[in-house]
């Protein structure tokens, strides 16, 4: 499926003919590209354009934390502080590998400007962490029971123009592995930045919820209706 070795293994699938949109999705630590897959048809709206979905798997790293065990993971986690928790190199790389897909999807035909980029936990981590340092903005970012990596030096990744990107960040009140107030902080930052980011919280531990599913859809539906 891949034009390129460097390019990420994906699953894709597409609503219709000729896509003129693209969702790049990043699932969480230990799963992989399929773990997201069943919502597509759970998204997909009438009137909506015709979309490319791409499931991207993580590469299989060691998994400090995990004492060492390989498994997919977008970074490896080196402690259980949030202020340090992810590996900053593992980060950056797996922003590099999704700019080298989004770049693909130029080149098939879809600007970056039409192309929407999420993700769950540490997918929703490099998704923010890549929607700070993106020189050409894309349609939106989605970040779902995650926080921004690194955030006391996310000014310093900040590009000019990045704030122009819709955020959708939802968490759940009573997750375990990312707690809540992480993200509600994460997201002040964004805001700071001056993104435009919407922010929801729903009664459910690391997961996701039906409630959830229908507003991002909505927010979903008001990204392609600008677009």
């Amino acid at each position: 499926m891949n034009d390129s070795a460097a390019l990420l293994d994906c699953i894709e699938r597409e609503t219709g003919p000729s896509p003129t949109w693209a969702v790049i999705w990043l699932h969480g630590l230990g799963a992989d590209g399929h773990d997201f897959v069943p919502l597509v048809p759970e998204f997909v709206r009438p009137g909506w354009p015709a979309i490319r979905f791409l499931f991207p798997h993580a590469p299989v790293r060691a998994v400090t934390i995990n004492n060492g065990t390989r498994m997919r993971a977008w970074y490896d986690i080196v402690d259980f502080d949030l202020a340090n928790r992810a590996d900053e190199a593992g980060v950056l790389a797996s922003v590099a590998q999704v700019d080298a897909l989004i770049a693909r999807e130029g080149a098939r035909g879809i600007p970056a400007s039409r192309v929407i980029l999420a993700g769950f936990s540490q997918g929703g981590a490099v998704t923010l962490a890549a929607g700070l340092r993106r020189h050409e903005p894309l349609a939106g970012l989605v970040g779902l029971s995650t926080y921004l990596p690194a955030a006391n030096r996310a000014e310093a990744a900040l590009v000019d123009g990045a704030h122009r990107q819709p955020v959708f960040m939802a968490h759940g009140t009573q997750d375990p592995v990312v707690p809540s107030f992480a993200g509600q902080q994460s997201a002040a930052l964004l805001k700071q930045f001056g993104f435009d980011v919407q922010w929801h919280t729903y009664p459910m531990p690391h997961s996701v919820c039906a409630e959830e599913v229908a507003a991002l859809g909505e927010w979903f539906g008001t990204r392609f209706a600008a677009g």
